[in-house]
Order: structure tokens, then sequence, then C-alpha cells
């Protein structure tokens, strides 16, 4: 029997939803998930660039964490990761971007559906990607609601009125049944509307630059322009909120609002730095969570699943992260995590073949520790492609793992004065097989630690930790390492978005 159909067997059998006795009035699940936002751009977190009433509402009455991470800097793998609580490299073609969702891997809103739950999903679900192709009759996320329009406020926001559908899915449900609502929104995802944060009543001075971007003008009228984004997503929350609170759902709603990686800027998505996968988290349950506040303790996205079965009640044998309830509830002091895990493949059509940029990373409080798996690769992209014509475009005019904004223009254009060089280089140059990085006193991660004596003991550590896991998690990154280019990762095909053409790298 392959792997595949072992972990898939393994999976469905230890994960029968028998709904516990002990827990006598399930709580409700809304599940918020924002498309590419950073920690800690939220007011919760003092951060002048947005305010956040919603988010910080939820925080309020709950938790607020400083250390969330999500497993992956991508839509796709991060939102399959949390949806089947396991890492990317454990879910065949579901852990790399805009692939299929092997119908093997059942995800919680199934377990939900199959306890007795109403569910449902408004926005952006899992994706991008092609589910129907593996056999699946629905999106991951559950039955779509995504009828409710509206006529939004700026260019690049989307016209699905998040806050609508959730109370026509209400309307829907029979009686007081215990619901599940996934609201996926797509902002901040780009393009913005330029110069929207005008409209918006904000300053260039509330912008927060940080340490891997350079600080002019153009790159804080683009942060601001994401910001923008984000207040106007956390304005649908509210008024989600407000719609709990009008059924008299609210504290008995167990509520999780978090993003699914980082900002779209460069050195931040897509990348496992620190900008691409540590995000906003708040949670909050009146009913069941009586006293929360902020914690520093480390938690990663894959704990989401066991933490929802089991605030509902849903036994299982076996969890591949840590359910984080009992700190939830302060029956236990620590969510039992001093390490995240987190890795990445191919994102967008960035290289020849199609191939990926592969990174595997180990976070603690302290360190950040990257192993780049293939890096002869360029890791934002190769510099040029061959155009629809045939020809091959001038060099710096791809980079395709970075999406394209005015930040990233900025960048390219000015790539040759001093003070920009160096910037674009760490944004696009070759990188070494290890990175350390001590994120207390680095976080913009801009100061390679390998080679220095001083942290060798801690390299050691950090790397053989990773190669635990890996090996336990049976990753075929690590495990199949002789020729990256034929590694099964390669194979999974792209199905959703544009698939380029490059030269042939010299490799």
């Amino acid at each position: 029997m392959s792997n595949k159909h072992i972990l898939s067997t393994l999976v469905g059998s230890l994960l029968i939803p028998q709904v516990s006795a002990a827990v006598t009035n399930r709580p409700n699940i809304l599940f918020v998930i924002s498309d590419d936002q950073s920690y800690p751009h939220a007011s919760a977190y003092e951060s002048s660039l947005v305010k956040t009433p919603g988010f910080d509402l939820v925080a309020q009455n709950g938790w607020l964490f400083n250390n969330a991470f999500v497993t992956s800097p991508g839509s796709s793998p991060s939102r399959a990761s949390i949806l089947t609580g396991l890492y990317p490299w454990q879910i065949e073609e579901a852990g790399t971007h805009a692939s299929s969702f092997p119908v093997d891997y059942k995800c919680f809103p199934d377990l939900l559906e199959e306890a007795g739950y109403y569910i449902g999903y408004t926005g952006k679900g899992w994706g991008p990607g092609n589910w129907k192709i593996s056999g699946r009759k629905r999106n991951p996320a559950g039955p779509e609601y995504n009828k409710m329009r509206i006529h939004p406020p700026y260019k690049g926001v989307s016209n699905i009125n998040y806050s609508q559908n959730f109370k026509e899915f209400l309307h829907g449900r029979e009686g007081k049944q215990p619901f599940y609502f996934w609201v996926g929104t797509n902002e901040p995802h780009r393009p913005y509307e330029k110069d929207s944060w005008e409209k918006a009543d904000k300053r260039l001075t509330d912008a927060e630059v940080p340490p891997f971007l350079p600080d002019n003008p153009t790159i804080r009228k683009d942060l601001l322009d994401y910001g923008t984004e984000i207040e106007w997503y956390d304005s649908q929350l509210s008024q989600i909120i407000d719609i709990l609170k009008e059924e008299g759902e609210f504290d008995n709603t167990l509520i999780i609002v978090m993003a699914d990686n980082g900002m779209p800027f460069p050195l931040a998505k897509a990348t496992c730095f620190e900008y691409g996968i540590h995000v906003p988290l708040a949670i909050c349950w009146a009913d069941g969570i009586k006293d929360g506040g902020v914690s520093d303790e480390l938690v990663s996205s894959v704990d989401l699943f066991p933490t929802i079965l089991d605030a509902v009640g849903i036994r299982y044998k076996e969890k591949a992260g840590n359910s984080i309830l009992p700190y939830l509830k302060k029956q236990k002091k620590t969510t039992g995590r001093n390490t995240i895990f987190a890795g990445r493949e191919r994102h967008s059509s960035a290289r020849y073949n199609n191939l990926g940029y592969p990174m595997r990373v180990l976070r603690t409080k302290e360190f950040l520790y990257i192993r780049n798996f293939c890096p002869e690769r360029y890791p934002a992209g190769d510099p040029c492609y061959i155009n629809k014509e045939g020809n091959l475009t001038p060099m710096y005019s791809a980079y395709f793992d970075i999406d394209q904004g005015p930040a990233w223009r900025f960048i390219i254009d000015e790539k040759d004065t001093p003070e920009i060089y160096p910037y674009f280089l760490k944004a696009v140059a070759k990188r070494s097989y290890e990175e350390l990085y001590n994120i207390s006193s680095d976080p913009g991660c801009l100061n390679n630690l390998v080679g220095d004596s001083k942290y060798m003991k801690e390299l050691e550590h950090l790397r053989n930790k990773m190669n635990d896991t890996l090996k336990k998690t049976e990753d075929a990154r690590y495990l199949n390492s002789s020729d990256q280019d034929q590694n099964v990762w390669e194979t999974y095909p792209r199905l959703n978005g544009v698939i380029r053409s490059f030269p042939k790298p010299l490799f």
C-alpha cells in the first residue's frame, strides 16, 4: 500500500466524528480568514497602519496572540493545512499552490457536518486550485454562499457582501442547529486602487515600513493602500459580529480570526521569512472562554483543526497539531509548543519547467531556521521569461513569485542606485542552503547567522530538530533528496493561473 493510502486511511479512521456527551451546548464556529495579511497589522497590536475595531473586539473578548504562524506562505497550501490539520508536505497536491485537493484528505467542515452542524462559507474558501478534479463535490471549506453582492468602495475590493451572505446562511438553518461558517475575505490581496489611502483619510506617517523595504513615499503609499483593504475587510467582520449579537449567538460562538499568509510585498508572501508566515490571530468564545488575555505562546495554524474539534466535542485518537483549547480556558499554562514548522513548494509559474522553490522552516520564539533545498534556483523566480511571441524578455522583467505592485516596481526601477540595490538583492539573489536569523534582534531577516561561530550550537540543534520532524512527518522533499528536479513535488500540476515559459537554466 502506498504512503498516500496509508495516510489517508489513517486520517479517515482516526477522525470518525463521535460527539462527546460532555459537550451539552455545542458552540457555533465562525472562522474568519483574510487574504495576505502580516502580523502585526491590526490595531490590537498597536499598529499605526490600520484601525481594526472588528478584530480588536474579538481580541478584547478573548485572546490576542503575538506568535501565531501559518504552515505555508501561500493561499492554497496554507488553507489546505488549516482544513486538514496536516502540514503541507503531508497532503500531496494540496500542499502546493493552485493544484488539486485529493479527496482522501478529510476536512474539519466535513466532520462538523457529519456531527450535525449546519455549514457554509462565503468569499474565498480553499483556493486557488481545482478541487473538482479530485472528485470533491464542493469546496473543502463547505457549501458556497456568495450570491449577495455590493458596490465596493475601492477598485480591487471584492463585490461579495460577506456579512449579508452570512445573514442569508443563518436564515437557512433549522431552529437553533449549531453552525459553522467560514468567511474568507479576498482582501487585502492585490491589486489595490492606487492612492485609496487618501479616501480613507490616512497619512504617510501612518505607514510602518518593515526593515526589508526602503522607506520612501512610494513604498509608504503602497503599504497604506494595503492597510485600506484590511480596514474594509474588518468593517465586514464588525457587521458579522453585529449579526451574531442580533441573532443571540455571539456568546456561544467560537470566533477565530486570522490570515492565510503574509502581505503581498517582496520578502513576505510566498517566502518563509517572518512577514510571510507570521500572521494576526484573535480567538474568543464568551460562553467557553471566560478570561482571555494577550499571549506570547507559539501557535501554529495546524493547531486549529484539533482545537475546533475539541470545542465541539468530536473525539479523535490522534491529532497532527495540538488542541490549544485547554490553554484558552487556562487549564494549561502553555499551548504545548516551543517550535513552529512551515514550508513552501511551487508558488506561481516562475521558473523553467514550472519548478518551485522548496523551503522548510523552523521557528522558535527567538530564532528562524530556514532550509532551501534548491539554492541553485532563483528564490523569487527566474529574472526573465519567454513571452507569447517566443521572445526572451529583458532581464529583471519576471520574478513572478513576487506580487507585482508599486513597491516592487519601485525597487526594480531604482535597483541601480546604491540606496536601493541591497533591497533588490535581498529579494531576488540566490540564497544559501541554510539560513539562521535571530528574530528578537533581526525581525526583517537581514543578517544570516550561518557561519557565525557564536551560533554554531544553536544551528546544529535546529538542524537536527528539523531533520527529525521532516522524517517523522514523511516529507518527500527531505526523504527523496537525491534529485530534487525529479522530486514528486515537481510532478504536481498547476491547475489555476497562467503557465509561463522560461529559458533553460545553466545548472
